[in-house]
C-alpha cells in the first residue's frame, strides 16, 4: 500500500526535514494573513499546528514502515488513526478562537483556517508537496480576495439613536429610498432626555431590519447616517 510520492521504507532523514520545513513554511503563510489582521490565532499558533499535523502523519509513516519489516504480508492494519484524531481534535483548538461579544459571534475564519492548516500539515508529512501547496494557495486566496470578489450583503440590524423626531425620520426615510435599501422591520424606544424645555425632549432608539443592495455596504449607511447632527448613535446590532 503506497501513503506519499515515497514510500515510507525510502524516507530519509533529508526527505523528513524536507516534510517539516514545508509544513513550516505553509504554517507562516496562512499564519501571517491572519496576524496582520489581529485575529485570535496568528502565526504561531498555525505555525505549531501545521508542524504538529505533519509529526503526526511523519510518526504514521514510519510506523506503517517499521510494521511491515516486521509482520507478515498477510496481517492487515488500518492506517490513518492517528491522523484522523488531529482532524477532530483540532476542533477544540479552533473552538478557542471563536469568542461572542455582545452577542456577537467572531473567530470562526480563524477556526477554519486552523483545520485547514492541519489538513495541509498531513499532506506535508505524507509526501504530497502540491496537494499542500495548491491548497495552501486557495486558502490564501479565500482568505485575500473571495469576499472582495463575491459580496454578500447580509441581513443586519442597524441601531440609530436619534432627537428630533420628524426632522431625522425624514431623514433617514429618504436615504434608505434614494439608496435602495429595504427595510424589513422596524423596533423603536422612546425616552425623555431630562430637558423639559425642548419642544421635543424625548430621545428615540430605532432598529432597523435592512437588506442593502449589492453596491452598498453597512459601513457606507452607518457612515452617511452618523453624518446628521440630530444623530446620537448609529451601530449594527444583534439584539
Amino acid at each position: 500500500m503506497r501513503f506519499s510520492l515515497i514510500h515510507p521504507n525510502d524516507l530519509t532523514s533529508i526527505e523528513i526535514l524536507v516534510r517539516i520545513v514545508l509544513a513550516v513554511v505553509i504554517g507562516c503563510v496562512v499564519g501571517t494573513e491572519r496576524q496582520y489582521k489581529n485575529r485570535p490565532a496568528g502565526l504561531r499558533t498555525h505555525v505549531l499546528v501545521c508542524l504538529g499535523a505533519c509529526s503526526i502523519a511523519l510518526i504514521e509513516c514510519l510506523y506503517v514502515a517499521g510494521f511491515n519489516d516486521s509482520t507478515s504480508s498477510h496481517v492487515t492494519y488500518n492506517v490513518g488513526r492517528l491522523c484522523a484524531q488531529v482532524i477532530s481534535g483540532i476542533g477544540f483548538l479552533g473552538a478557542g478562537t471563536i469568542f461572542v461579544q455582545q452577542k456577537k459571534i467572531a473567530g470562526l475564519t480563524t477556526a477554519a483556517s486552523l483545520w485547514n492548516t492541519a489538513c495541509m500539515g498531513i499532506a506535508c508529512g505524507y509526501g504530497y508537496y502540491w496537494v499542500a501547496l495548491f491548497i495552501c494557495l486557495f486558502v490564501i486566496l479565500v482568505l485575500l480576495t473571495l469576499q472582495k470578489v463575491i459580496r454578500v450583503n447580509a441581513v443586519k440590524r442597524v441601531e440609530v439613536r436619534f432627537i428630533h423626531r420628524n426632522e431625522t425620520l425624514q431623514f433617514i426615510n429618504d436615504f434608505f429610498e434614494k439608496s435602495g435599501i429595504k427595510v424589513l422591520d422596524l423596533d423603536f424606544h422612546i425616552e425623555t432626555n431630562g430637558d423639559p424645555s425642548s419642544n421635543d425632549p424625548n430621545v428615540y432608539t430605532n432598529i432597523y431590519t435592512l437588506h442593502l443592495p449589492s453596491n452598498l455596504n453597512y459601513t457606507d449607511v452607518i457612515n452617511h447616517l452618523a453624518t446628521y447632527p440630530n444623530v446620537q448613535v448609529v451601530r449594527t446590532t444583534n439584539t
